[in-house]
């Protein structure tokens, strides 16, 4: 970077060729870019941008309040100047803005880290202060003559927010002030806050209960908006646009994992809005092993199945018996399939009840001896136990009793024990409830 002695300009060399890189990897450097998405009315004048960005075509980027200009060089060299003008900030906006920012000692440390708080950018927002540009917020200027977005215009974008990601100071300055500027508004406001508690520290002292302050804190706001009707499908996540293949990166995959996290971002805010959602418990968090089984089971394409499988130290074969399991039951589901588990002696008791009592003249082989036991339900099958797995003798079943309690049907195939139907309360409607037997 050159320090052209004005505080309220700034020039950044030209950086070199990014082949097969992304141009942002902080949350504000991708809203950067998404405000460059949405504002072009034609989205291959972005595409080539990119390609004009990573050839390493764009000049020397200077910034100050408003704008940015650059020269950009076409494939044959022609030279053109460009300029994107942003919204500076009015004085009441930078007010607010700094006063947001000195009110958190951790906003300030952020910044001095070269890093943007999410939270500080959605406070400045709800108090109408836009930090990051959005839609239509970019005014592109080129002597190519083009009026919207050109691949130059957008090149120079596409640029700048690989300096966003080194330096968000460079977006503040768009906004109208410098680093230093903006500093010293944080160090005066944070002085006089300090003065403020200071004077009022007697009073303060003791404080007040967490009730009253909660009760103070929402006398006189307005009621929460009603919630927003449930979208009727999945958003659309962008494709991953490249002139090239990125090496080692798989851009199927990528883009199927982003279609899947939409997917499953619609069904838990669908949850969410359902009625009695508060009422009902939370969920377990899945762990990465179930969680590639769900993605495999969405998956259609054999390549993103079979590198789930080898993320999890699967066989093919193995993450679709998985697959199959976790159809019948999600995570239980699979549990049931892969836990080889021993339960304890209160366990094992109430499944043994549970087994004399699912049918009438019961007899079982439990370990090395039998047990009899009586109840409703007809004659009993022979069942031998190991672990918590009851295989009937002869008839290639088996059910086998979850850690929940509850009973999973299985049938013997070509040497192998398959999950044959979903989970049943007690044993013999999981015995009888397989299709193939």
């Amino acid at each position: 970077m050159n320090d052209t002695g004005d505080p309220y300009e700034k020039t950044f060399a030209a950086l070199p060729p990014a082949p097969g890189r992304g141009f942002a990897r902080t949350w504000w450097g991708h809203a950067w870019l998404r405000a460059l998405e949405d504002s072009a009315l034609d989205g291959e004048q972005v595409r080539q941008g990119r390609r004009v960005a990573r050839s390493g075509a764009v000049g020397a980027v200077s910034v100050r309040p408003g704008g940015l200009t650059a020269v950009v060089r076409d494939r044959d060299g022609a030279a053109h100047r460009t300029d994107v003008l942003v919204q500076e900030f009015s004085q009441a906006e930078w007010d607010r803005l700094l006063g947001l920012a000195a009110a958190e000692a951790g906003y300030i440390a952020a910044l001095l880290d070269r890093e943007v708080p999410p939270e500080l950018a959605q406070d400045a927002a709800a108090a109408g202060v836009e930090l990051l540009p959005g839609m239509g917020d970019f005014d592109p200027r080129c002597d190519c003559g083009e009026w919207d977005h050109c691949p130059h215009s957008a090149a120079l974008c596409l640029q700048v927010a690989r300096l966003l990601d080194q330096d968000p100071f460079v977006l503040l300055l768009l906004r109208g002030r410098g680093e230093r500027q903006v500093l010293d508004g944080l160090e005066a406001r944070s002085a006089a806050n300090a003065r403020a508690r200071d004077a009022h520290g007697t009073a303060s002292d003791a404080g007040v209960p967490a009730e009253e302050a909660y009760a103070a804190a929402r006398a006189g706001l307005p009621p929460l908006p009603p919630l927003p009707d449930l979208p009727r499908a999945p958003g659309q996540p962008p494709t991953l646009d490249t002139e090239g293949e990125p090496v080692g990166l798989d851009v199927d995959a990528v883009e199927f994992l982003a279609q899947a996290a939409a997917a499953e971002a619609f069904r838990l805010l669908a949850e969410a809005v359902a009625p009695g959602h508060a009422d009902r418990p939370a969920p377990a968090p899945l762990t990465e092993a179930e969680d590639a089984v769900r993605l495999t089971r969405e998956a259609g394409d054999v390549r993103v199945r079979s590198r789930l499988a080898a993320a999890t130290g699967r066989s093919r074969a193995d993450m679709e018996l998985a697959v199959l399991a976790w159809g019948f039951g999600g995570a239980p589901g699979l549990a049931a399939l892969e836990d080889d588990w021993a339960p304890d002696r209160a366990a094992l008791a109430r499944a043994r009840a549970a087994v004399a009592a699912a049918w009438t003249d019961a007899e079982t082989a439990d370990g090395a001896g039998g047990e009899a036991g009586e109840g409703a339900g007809g004659a009993a099958p022979v069942l031998r136990r190991v672990r918590a797995r009851w295989t009937q003798a002869g008839a290639g079943r088996q059910i086998r009793l979850g850690r929940e309690g509850r009973w999973w049907p299985y049938r013997r195939e070509e040497g192998r024990w398959i999950p044959s139907g979903p989970s049943a309360p007690d044993p013999a409607s999981a015995l009888e409830a397989d299709p193939e037997g």
